[in-house]
């Protein structure tokens, strides 16, 4: 398939430098994107996107439907891991070889939908109220077919919120005072290997701890009986009595930051005094553990406390957290501090998935869009935990698309078979190999003969 828009018309381009180097355009043949061909593989590996297609809702009339609802989910969530966030972008890629090869198995032979289609499918279809709620569950179904393939026995689930600026009048956007801007407020929920369990988009002035139960019960819903051990961590936003007895009901252990007060001073005050004697180069620790009961709470509970003295510092830092386990203060406070890799989730999102761009005017429709950042963020994750060799576990998303997915390639047609000749410079193909090998694993065994 040619396409005019994609091939330049007026001859071939040159340079100055070297007047012997041609510069030609041809869109419809070459592509920079060849890299998301592995993530189609895992998703055809795991069936995500068909397991999708199932669970929404159809809400076209008429006989205009030639773009299935998988095809134009799949491109949703493609493209926004390709870097394009913005349907505006959808003209281009749909004469993209490997945006149309994602779609379908047919979509070679065709373009892929339009800025038009597509602005009708993310800011239309998706935005009922059926769909939404079938997006925002489809991140964890998305995951139980992953756990499927990878067995746990223990969830850990970290909660945080974040900021995402606003430029216009969207609805719903408003001043938050602690982000200094205008702004949405979502609240994310992710597990220990840095998967989005859920997700939900919220007004800019809302409190970080507001909805926390729209978001976090169908997730412990989900684990409620298929895994031996289960794990919450929170920062001082969630220091809330009702999420303390939520999560002791439900069975979690739990440690959840706990804003400092003069009562709990008082019972570490003898950690407080400067200890005597020329302070040393390193960082002092000092661990205590008590029971205590809040005017708020039902039961008193334990409370662990952690004081450093830092070098050339007058005054000690202290921080104080709340939970239900037996593990000695240090290893409590130890477990705890990895609640900070939330926080680095939610950074790759922002910048790898730029899950912060939610431009639509409705509230609904930025609501889709979020979600659909989600999944393209899930897949992006999926392939980095699940596919990458040893020598490139370390890579972040944004390596992954800098360096994976903006892989270069030519597609030449043949007989049978359409074949996409690659570039080799920061992936080499058996580098590529062994990702496609690793994805195959992942394929579930045929049903064996009688």
């Amino acid at each position: 398939m040619e396409h005019p828009a994609g091939e330049a018309d007026d001859g071939s381009l040159r340079v100055d430098f070297d007047r012997r180097l041609k510069l030609e355009f041809h869109g419809s043949r070459i592509t920079s994107d060849a890299g998301l061909l592995a993530y189609r593989e895992l998703d055809d590996a795991l069936g995500l996107t068909d397991l999708a297609g199932s669970a929404l809702s159809e809400c076209r009339r008429g006989r205009n439907t030639r773009h299935l609802l998988t095809g134009l989910l799949r491109q949703s969530v493609f493209g926004r891991l390709a870097g394009y966030e913005d349907v505006n972008d959808a003209d281009r890629l749909a004469h993209d070889p490997a945006m149309r090869a994602v779609v379908d198995r047919g979509g070679l032979d065709r373009r892929a939908a339009s800025t038009s289609q597509m602005g009708r499918f993310e800011t239309g279809w998706l935005a009922s109220d059926i769909n939404r709620a079938a997006l925002a569950d489809l991140s964890g179904a998305w995951i139980d077919r992953v756990h499927a393939r990878r067995p746990q026995t223990t969830i850990v689930l970290d909660m945080d919120s974040s900021v995402s600026e606003t430029h216009g009048a969207q609805e719903g956007s408003a001043y938050n005072g602690h982000f200094g801007c205008t702004c949405y407020h979502p609240l994310f929920v992710f597990n220990q290997f840095g998967d989005l369990e859920r997700c939900g988009l919220r007004p800019g002035n809302v409190h970080s701890a507001a909805d926390w139960r729209d978001v976090l019960e169908p997730v412990v819903a989900r684990y409620r009986h298929r895994m031996k051990r289960r794990y919450f961590r929170g920062d001082a936003a969630y220091a809330n009595p009702g999420i303390y007895e939520f999560l002791e009901a439900e069975g979690y252990k739990y440690t959840i930051r706990l804003p400092t007060n003069a009562v709990l001073q008082q019972r570490i005050g003898w950690l407080l005094k400067r200890p005597i004697g020329r302070p040393p180069n390193q960082v002092r620790r000092y661990y205590a553990s008590f029971s205590y009961q809040a005017a708020s709470w039902n039961k008193a509970r334990r409370v662990v406390a952690k004081v450093e003295w830092h070098p050339g510092e007058l005054y000690p830092r202290v921080g104080f957290i709340v939970t239900n386990m037996t593990r000695p203060a240090e290893r409590v406070v130890m477990f705890y501090n990895h609640r900070g890799t939330a926080e680095q989730h939610i950074k790759e999102g922002k910048i790898a998935i730029t899950w912060t761009r939610l431009s639509c005017h409705r509230f609904a429709a930025n609501a889709v869009r979020l979600q659909l950042h989600a999944l393209a963020y899930n897949l992006a994750n999926f392939l980095r935990t699940l596919a990458l060799p040893e020598e490139v576990k370390h890579w972040s998303m944004t390596t992954l698309r800098d360096r994976l997915v903006k892989i270069g390639a030519k597609i030449v047609r043949h007989g049978r078979s359409i074949t996409f000749q690659m570039a080799e410079v920061m992936v080499p193909g058996a580098l590529f190999q062994k990702i496609l090998a690793a994805i195959a694993a992942l394929r579930p065994l045929p049903p064996a003969r009688c």
